[in-house]
């Protein structure tokens, strides 16, 4: 059993703490950061809670990388720089080996996009992770959810469902492939894309509880509506072929993704494609906001298809 002293020590050595701004980081009662001139400081805070968004034998690495992704696809949505993080562990016990492991996993992602790890919080409970992510933007050229127009485009990157199909493969101990697995457990945040997306998307938001459900985020707080053509929907080959039934919910509802779903004004729509080669993120464009409240999924004949549910949420 280690100590959480030794515990803390064990994080802040594999920290390898960097990223600009950064005045006092490890080792005080709290950091002192400094913003750059000209940008708004940007913060996203999300839980990972064994059981509920892991399973309690997840590869700790796996799990290091994920706490830290999920963050930082929260900071792309807006167009922002990750630049430093704040990382809080409950463990069961003091495991120096689970939290060596992890560590390793929340290292590789935050070394590739320059963030530093600044403080954070060790405890005995429940396993759970807590992470903080702290970015910047220029002042006042943020990506919100509340500026999209109707008639602009609705444009998703990636593919959709691959991650909510590796968990249902698992839930059911079936065999998963490997990109499928990646997609689940080591999602790219599509940081670069964000901030490419400053001045030009309209709105946008991360794909995490479900197309529907977070277009609905962006329709709500814009004051439209927005219309989905299911045949639009971008999959992976594995996710294509499956049966209508089983994919539409996994592209539509399931979230997990960690995609960014953004508006983009329909005048501009050749631009999208010049956007995806500078990139190298695959954009498809999947529907149109509209001025009528409420999400509407299309079937290629016009029907209107309607899932059971419209996206993960909490307490339900």
């Amino acid at each position: 059993m280690t100590s959480e002293f030794e515990l803390i020590r064990l994080v802040a050595d594999q920290a390898q703490a960097k990223g600009e701004g950064v005045a006092v980081g490890i080792g005080d009662d709290a950091a002192v950061l400094s913003p750059k001139p000209g940008h708004e400081l940007v913060a996203a805070m999300d839980t990972l809670n064994a059981g509920v968004h892991f399973f309690p034998d997840v590869d700790p690495a796996d799990l290091g990388y994920k706490s830290l992704a999920v963050n930082l696809s929260d900071l792309a949505a807006m167009g922002s720089s990750p630049q430093w993080a704040l990382l809080s562990v409950s463990m069961p016990r003091g495991d120096a080996d689970w939290l060596r492991g992890f560590m390793k996993g929340f290292r590789m992602l935050a070394d590739e996009f320059g963030v530093g790890l600044v403080g954070g919080d060790t405890c005995t409970g429940p396993l759970s992770v807590t992470v903080t992510a702290l970015g910047w933007v220029r002042a006042g050229q943020r990506l919100l959810r509340s500026t999209a127009h109707a008639g602009d485009l609705v444009v998703v990157s990636g593919e959709l469902g691959s991650a909510a199909y590796a968990l249902w493969l698992r839930a059911r101990d079936g065999a998963v492939p490997q990109n499928m697995l990646d997609a689940l457990l080591r999602p790219l945040p599509r940081v670069g894309l964000g901030r490419r997306l400053v001045g030009n998307a309209t709105a946008c938001i991360d794909i995490s509880d479900g197309l529907v459900a977070d277009l609905g985020h962006i329709a709500s707080a814009s004051g439209c509506g927005a219309e989905i053509d299911l045949a639009a929907l971008p999959a992976t080959p594995g996710v294509q072929v499956l049966p209508r039934k089983l994919r539409l919910p996994l592209q539509l509802v399931s979230g997990d993704d960690y995609e960014l779903c953004f508006t983009w004004p329909a005048a501009r729509r050749e631009d999208i494609r010049q956007l995806s080669a500078a990139t190298g993120v695959p954009l498809s464009v999947v529907g149109r906001m509209v001025e009528q409240p409420g999400i509407i999924c299309r079937e290629p004949d016009g029907r209107i298809f309607e899932p059971e549910h419209t996206g993960h949420q909490h307490f339900q």
